[in-house]
């Protein structure tokens, strides 16, 4: 089988360009999807991110989830099922407006370090773009106007 694709954005810099481009282009063509490498967000702020994520469930998330699973007497149940989310989410909405600010017991510390990190995200999203729009023949530009929508961007982060 053959492995989805993996692209490195530290090779758009000098004779790797085109091979780059050629296989950004078969990912959206032919995966939808693919994994970055090298893409610019710092290991440290990707590691702090995970730490307060994973604190935040803890201290916050854990124990409702452990209380739903309790309600519904779900405890000691060894098969599948199907209609219940096991997944402890958020959706935090950096644009146009932020919702931050109404998403109970994040701590202030943790706002600041995902409007960082939404920062970087959105860096990278729109470089993407630009890629995008250089495969496709398009001025750059041109899809981040296309998607911007008439109050800016839309963009947030699944917390999971």
């Amino acid at each position: 089988m053959e492995n989805f694709p993996v692209i490195d954005l530290s090779k758009l810099d000098g004779e790797e360009r085109k091979p780059t481009m050629e296989k950004i282009e078969d990912a959206f063509e032919n995966w939808g999807f693919f994994e970055l490498v090298n893409h610019g967000i710092s290991h440290d702020l990707l590691d702090t991110v995970e730490r307060y994520t994973k604190e935040h469930y803890r201290k916050c998330m854990e124990q409702r989830f452990k209380e739903m699973v309790a309600s519904k007497g779900l405890e000691a149940v060894q098969s599948e099922i199907s209609d219940l989310d096991w997944e402890s989410t958020f959706f935090l909405r950096h644009l146009p407006d932020s919702n931050m600010a109404e998403i109970p017991d994040l701590e202030e510390d943790y706002r600041k370090l995902m409007k960082e990190f939404a920062l970087e995200l959105e860096k990278l999203a729109e470089q993407l773009l630009d890629l995008l729009c250089e495969n496709l023949g398009l001025e750059k530009g041109y899809l981040k106007r296309a998607f911007y929508g008439s109050k800016g961007p839309n963009f947030g982060t699944k917390v999971s």
